[in-house]
């Protein structure tokens, strides 16, 4: 027997929304922030397992990436300084110091995360002139860089006799 069905397009719901999509970032860089916090300053700049790079490095990375990279999510300037050959932008003299900057570019994404047309997170660009990617996807390798360089941290911290911050406590 036949039947006749009446096809209907299911509604587009979004499972996660720009604001949302920022909260979580920041719940990251919350949890980051705590984790150069903990970190001890004498080792801040030196400490290193297996030829890593430090977490002065890695943290100064993540700022690198971010701040440029918010610039070119909401407005398509993908225009940056070249970082050293290390990847990186080199640290302030103090832990402090980096916590300060760290803070400027949390405030700088909060500034133009607003500006982001909705349109915006589904076109495709080269990040930085490289990446080609949509931009909801270059935010999520953003947080996701960020969470691979804290966990770095994270085995730092403990090698150093130091407990980290709650990973979950975002």
């Amino acid at each position: 027997m036949e039947t006749n069905s009446i096809q209907t397009k299911p509604e587009t719901v979004a499972v996660i929304t720009p604001e949302i999509l920022l909260e979580h970032w920041q719940g990251h860089r919350a949890l980051t922030r705590r984790v150069i916090e903990a970190f001890p300053e004498d080792r801040f700049y030196d400490f290193s397992i297996g030829g890593m790079r430090t977490f002065a490095q890695l943290a100064m990375e993540i700022i690198g990436i971010s701040a440029p990279g918010i610039r070119g999510i909401a407005f398509g300037d993908w225009t940056f300084t070249e970082p050293t050959l290390d990847h990186s932008t080199p640290a302030p003299a103090t832990k402090a110091e980096v916590l300060q900057l760290w803070d400027v570019v949390t405030d700088y994404i909060n500034l133009l995360w607003p500006q982001i047309q909705p349109q915006r997170f589904h076109e495709k660009e080269a990040a930085f002139g490289m990446y080609e990617n949509t931009i909801y996807n270059t935010i999520l390798y953003m947080i996701d860089n960020e969470i691979h360089h804290r966990a770095q941290g994270y085995v730092y911290l403990r090698a150093l006799g130091v407990e980290p911050p709650a990973f979950w406590d975002r």
